[in-house]
């Protein structure tokens, strides 16, 4: 990971977007119970690891963005908040908001942007479809393949989900992100050569730049 810090600042590339693996993941269940202090523990662990990371990323002048998912550090709302107090909120260290893992866990992606808006630092645009009420499909999946109705959530090509995306992208001109929107196109259920363009055209359209001033500025005083 460090050498991807200085190989990014060689590519001109200022932000890296990644995973950061977890030692306490697997206690996601919680049963067996586990001590508050064996999940205390894997938070020091991370940081542990990270920090000497990311004192090269602040050498070399780039920042690392996590994507916030599942057998993560920081999967859902309340992991991120404790993955950045371990780190004491270092500036190296912000988030890559990928709102097809909030959609399934029934956490707002538009919330989260707003709560984490000086961490936003890289946007994948995409999507996923719950298919829960049924009393047959849960929503860990059931080992079930991608595509297969059984599941409770599916990533489908961006705009044919539940992601609402022009919230998320009004919300993004208000916290005034200008970084990329990464199209990341996963639908097994449809082929790439009519999802993916299609999901650029989606993107782009609902992308649009904000105005320069409030419609209703020629009244000021």
């Amino acid at each position: 990971m460090k050498l991807t810090a200085k190989a990014a600042r060689g590519l001109g590339v200022d932000t890296v977007v990644g995973f950061t693996g977890s030692s306490i993941w697997k206690y996601i269940a919680m049963f067996p119970p586990v001590a508050q202090s064996l999940i205390d523990a894997g938070y020091q662990d991370f940081a542990d690891r990270w920090n000497p990371i990311l004192d090269v990323f602040d050498g070399e002048g780039v920042r690392f963005a996590h994507e916030v998912h599942p057998s993560e550090i920081a999967y859902d709302y309340w992991t991120t908040v404790a993955a950045l107090d371990a780190i004491d909120h270092r500036e190296a260290f912000g988030l890559n908001w990928d709102p097809s893992h909030f959609v399934w866990q029934d956490l707002d992606p538009v919330g989260f942007i707003w709560d984490f808006q000086d961490r936003i630092y890289h946007v994948d645009c995409k999507d996923a479809k719950r298919q829960l009420g049924n009393g047959r499909n849960g929503r860990m999946g059931s080992h079930l393949p991608w595509a297969d109705p059984r599941r409770g959530w599916d990533f489908v090509s961006t705009g044919h989900g539940d992601v609402p995306w022009e919230r998320c992208f009004r919300t993004l001109n208000a916290i005034g992100y200008d970084g990329p929107l990464s199209i990341e196109w996963e639908d097994a259920g449809m082929d790439r050569l009519i999802g993916a363009p299609e999901a650029l055209e989606f993107v782009r359209r609902l992308a649009f730049t904000p105005p320069a001033a409030a419609f209703d500025s020629v009244f000021a005083v």
